[in-house]
């Protein structure tokens, strides 16, 4: 029996399969093809309490010890920051978030902006456009390769391997771009030596280089990571984002009075329809319970943000995009430490605890931002296909994002 998290109707609506699955309850077995089960959790508070169990390692060299299997994954994308624990996922983390902070996120605008204005410029030129292929796609891509500094002709064939690695049904071509990703990296880390700059690769580099804090692996892994994680979900957030203004003029037009909004209306596309249905492999070190369920030891478990950022025992109307569900509270209590649906946010689409999205900060900006630049270049901004069946997603179990977004721009 095939899984029906492979199917073509999964990347295009996954919502139906996972509401079905939470009626059930929020942590239900799925079989998979190789006659295995996996747990998958749907339910906000479970999934929440999942990502930050220590019971649920990520430590995916350590599962897979005495589990041979056929792939052939290049090290720097199979063991990444990604499939760590603590104390050793802490100090890799340690390392790179302070390209990440508030403030040095702050000190990007001007460039994530420049770079956003840009790409509406040479859209302004034509009048049609894919919104992903051309402006989704290509924004973070620049900010994460300026961050780098990636080479501007090196960046093409970077953006390629990192979409090949999210080829569901495809090992053979994610084995291959795992390979010519991490070989670039390697490539580009040797020639950066003896010319370091103020980009973050340099900064990791001397940090390798000086103190010894990284080994040349952990190096060349974590700078794969901050290319991969730097804009393919930030990519699927702007795409889905579009795709649910362009189905509610009436959005389009409030936010387009009132830029202030915009913050609330990037949590609410995040909640809604937010880049990532599955989150990424964890594993039971030891049996324990999860809602109703009996997790066993080395028992598999996929949380599903997606599932549970519609939970409608966490969300009123889960499928509504609604703004007011994003109010900031004033200054009595920390929102994060507020129970009950009705707190504010409280999404889990960048995850929770100590994996919690280091780029978070940085996906917030640019997705801002864009939604800026789009609705105010383009306010006739409208769809170029005669039905939303008509578009493409792609095929992808863990994430969950438009392979195109065909639009008109002028009147």
């Amino acid at each position: 029996m095939n899984n029906p998290m492979d199917s073509a109707e999964f990347s295009r609506d996954p919502y139906p399969l996972l509401a079905a699955l939470r009626t059930r309850g929020p942590v239900q077995r799925v079989r998979t093809d190789n006659g295995r089960t996996t747990w998958v959790v749907t339910g906000w508070a479970e999934a929440r309490a999942a990502l930050a169990d220590p019971r649920l390692s990520k430590d995916t060299a350590r599962y897979f010890a005495d589990r041979p299997g056929t792939r052939s994954l290049a090290p720097a994308v199979s063991r990444t920051m990604l499939a760590t624990d603590p104390p050793h996922h802490g100090r890799l983390r340690k390392l790179a978030m302070k390209a990440f902070t508030p403030a040095a996120v702050a000190r990007l605008e001007p460039l994530i902006r420049a770079i956003a204005e840009e790409l509406a410029d040479a859209l302004a030129a034509r009048g049609s456009a894919d919104l992903v292929g051309e402006f989704a796609e290509p924004l973070p891509i620049a900010v994460i390769s300026e961050m780098l500094g990636l080479p501007v002709a090196d960046r093409a064939a970077v953006r390629r391997w990192s979409h090949d690695l999210f080829a569901a049904g495809a090992p053979d071509t994610v084995d291959r771009a795992s390979h010519a990703l991490s070989d670039y990296m390697t490539r580009l880390i040797a020639a950066r030596r003896g010319n370091l700059g103020d980009d973050v690769l340099s900064g990791l580099i001397a940090a390798r280089d000086e103190a010894d804090r990284l080994s040349e692996a952990e190096l060349v892994s974590l700078a794969v990571l901050l290319v991969i994680a730097g804009h393919e979900t930030t990519t699927h957030l702007i795409g889905n984002g579009m795709l649910a203004l362009l189905r509610d003029e009436a959005l389009r037009s409030r936010l387009r009075a009132d830029p202030a909004l915009l913050p609330a209306a990037v949590e609410e596309f995040l909640r809604h329809d937010g880049p990532i249905t599955l989150a990424t492999f964890r594993f039971a070190t030891e049996p324990f319970e999860l809602g109703d369920a009996r997790i066993g030891a080395g028992d598999v478990v996929l949380v599903s943000p997606g599932a549970a950022n519609r939970d409608p025992a966490r969300f009123a109307a889960p499928d509504e995009v609604r703004l007011d569900r994003h109010r900031r509270t004033e200054p009595t209590e920390p929102a994060e430490r507020l129970p009950g649906p009705g707190r504010p946010g409280g999404h889990l689409a960048f995850g929770h605890g100590p994996h919690h999205c280091l780029g978070a900060p940085l996906a917030r900006v640019e997705a801002r931002i864009a939604f800026e630049v789009l609705l105010t270049r383009f306010p006739d901004i409208r769809p170029a296909v005669e039905s939303w069946d008509a578009l493409e997603w792609r095929h992808t179990r863990l994430m969950h994002g438009l392979a195109g977004l065909p639009v008109l721009l002028g009147p």
